[in-house]
């Protein structure tokens, strides 16, 4: 393809030839290295004697790797893809069920979960956008790129807990779509816990609805993904700072009520013995995960939109802490309104009591925010109708956001085994819908799948680790993210040992405590029911048994699957192709050295 004379490169775009122009860049062969150059004064033939007989391919991005249009778009969207139900619907519900001893373990639970945050969340998650960015490929390709043809089956493994994750998540912001309308047509809003609660169990519980609002969620969610990262970008940039108001509205709004301070009391009342039960442990590390992403590979996935200049360090601190001041801010909300609401209607109920109500507020305490927030609303006045509203919009929209690329992490695996777009996007749909139903139908399986696949993302975030620790810590660290980085925050070395010792400690530690304990406090474990250690065990080892067979087969049958994947991004064997690849930020083209 190389020619001293012309400045038109023929390449292949879906099996087609197309010739495109490349314009105002010289590029030249120095010291082995392809080095750009920003010049007004292109000279096509000054350009390419300087190329010389090297040979270079002129690569046109598929549309999904296309950029970002700007630094707050991707940060606004990798913050929206973050904050959704995890941090409104699912973390307070995880604090009220991990509250022991007569309610006084809210704080301790905080303690491990800011704990897990700084030693479990960013480290992963620096691996995640570093991975993401450098190999610009699905993450079961990047296994393939790391490990080889056979072990694809553990990227395999992230792609499938997010499917699992897909499926029972539009259940989920459906019930958002329900409560729009309950906040639009109800003659009033639920004023107390029992019409707040008999209004979520009537609809989730009582009734087939919630499989329609899930599959008006599917609906919205493919049009998003047709409709590429630049609508999703367009649309968090002005949905997500609003959801962010919204919640700091509602947060003061919450302070304000009367016997407010019982609820606040409650949650930063300590008992630190618990700080010994594994549950609390587990529950903080899924529940940072599920909150920041840490393991899901859906900033893995968004990483792939991102250009050498994008501050993934500091998208690695900041987005999360921001995050999790979310999940704080909506914790203090949620029970700030419980507390108030409960203590002025009957002042003789204990904390014992009200925590009782609160973890009964469907199973594993599923209906919390959707039982409160309308009793919340309520007491503002007709105002609080249309904030009812506004505040179920944003969670519908977070929602969205949060799905959409996990969903897409789904999307681009299938598209880099070959399937072609509209096929993958349809496809990922239509199962994902499947698997949803039965947590759409009842409860107790949408509590199963919560659990079984939150515990599954402590492996996912082992998987990712194994990747920095058999690649060399220091060189991971060295060539994937300070080197190939621009415009970024240098990651310390601390981070080394952090995510070379401690990680690993922690992930594994957490899994077999975890296990021991259920073991031990539950004679039953081994039966077999929704809720027990065996159908957790039993569902990810059939995942695993099923994802190495297909390995193998793949391996047997077809060994050159992800070949394709090789043709994005940059080899982490290959000190080349991420010393002298040079990305032209122009119209989605990337000129690099071929093969």
């Amino acid at each position: 393809m190389h020619n001293n004379s012309k400045t038109n490169g023929s390449v292949g775009r879906n099996g087609e030839n197309d010739t495109i122009q490349v314009e105002r860049f010289t590029i030249g062969v120095i010291c082995g290295d392809l080095q750009k150059q920003n010049d007004k004064n292109f000279n096509s033939e000054s350009a390419y004697s300087d190329v010389g007989s090297s040979e270079i391919e002129v690569r046109i991005m598929p549309p999904e790797k296309s950029m970002f249009n700007s630094t707050i778009g991707s940060i606004v969207s990798c913050l929206g893809s973050a904050v959704g139900t995890g941090n409104i619907w699912r973390f307070p519900r995880i604090v009220a069920t991990h509250s022991y001893a007569r309610g006084k373990c809210s704080l301790s639970f905080y303690v491990a979960w800011i704990i897990l945050l700084f030693l479990w969340s960013i480290p992963i998650i620096v691996i995640e956008y570093a991975l993401g960015r450098f190999t610009r490929n699905s993450v079961p390709a990047v296994f393939y790129k790391f490990f080889g043809k056979y072990f694809v089956w553990v990227g395999g493994w992230l792609a499938t807990t997010v499917f699992f994750l897909s499926a029972y998540y539009p259940v989920i912001v459906g019930w958002c779509l329900y409560y729009l309308w309950v906040s639009c047509t109800a003659a009033q809003l639920p004023g107390d816990e029992e019409a707040g609660l008999a209004l979520f169990n009537g609809f989730a519980r009582d009734s087939a609805w919630p499989v329609l609002t899930q599959m008006v969620v599917l609906i919205i969610t493919g049009a998003f993904i047709f409709g590429g990262i630049r609508w999703i970008e367009r649309a968090n940039l002005f949905l997500v700072p609003l959801l962010l108001l919204i919640v700091i509205f509602t947060f003061g709004w919450s302070l304000t009520r009367q016997y407010s301070d019982v609820g606040i009391s409650f949650l930063l009342t300590p008992h630190w013995q618990s700080l010994a039960m594994p549950g609390v442990w587990i529950a903080a590390a899924s529940q940072n995960a599920f909150d920041t992403g840490a393991g899901i590979s859906v900033l893995l996935t968004y990483a792939t939109f991102m250009s050498r200049s994008s501050g993934i360090v500091r998208y690695s601190f900041l987005i999360p802490i921001t995050n999790n001041l979310v999940s704080f801010y909506m914790s203090i909300t949620i029970f700030s309104t419980v507390f108030s609401t409960l203590v002025s209607g009957d002042g003789t109920l204990t904390r014992s009591a009200i925590l009782k109500i609160i973890q009964f507020s469907g199973p594993g305490s599923t209906g919390l925010t959707f039982t409160w927030i309308p009793v919340l609303f309520s007491k503002v006045g007709i105002f609080g109708r249309v904030l009812c509203f506004l505040f179920f919009l944003c969670l519908l929209v977070a929602g969205l956001s949060s799905l959409l690329p996990n969903i897409q992490v789904v999307v681009i695996s299938l598209k880099e085994l070959g399937v072609p777009h509209r096929i993958a996007v349809s496809a990922a749909l239509i199962c994902i819908a499947a698997a949803g139903i039965p947590s759409a139908l009842k409860l107790e399986i949408l509590e199963n799948q919560d659990n079984t696949w939150g515990y599954a993302l402590i492996i996912s975030g082992l998987l990712l680790t194994s990747v920095v620790l058999i690649y060399g810590p220091l060189r991971f660290r060295r060539v994937l993210i300070n080197d190939f980085g621009t415009d970024d925050w240098k990651i310390p070395l601390i981070w080394v040992f952090i995510i070379s010792i401690l990680v690993p400690i922690e992930g594994i530690v957490l899994l077999a405590w975890w296990i021991l304990d259920y073991v031990r406090e539950d004679p039953t474990w081994y039966i077999l029911t929704l809720q027990s250690l065996t159908s957790t065990l039993l569902e990810w080892a059939v995942v695993i048994i099923v994802l190495v067979i297909a390995n193998l087969l793949a391996v047997r049958f077809k060994p050159n699957l992800y070949e394709e994947a090789r043709k994005f991004g940059c080899d982490p064997y290959d000190s080349f192709t991420y010393e002298a690849e040079t990305e032209l930020e122009l119209d989605g083209i990337t000129i690099s050295n071929s093969e």
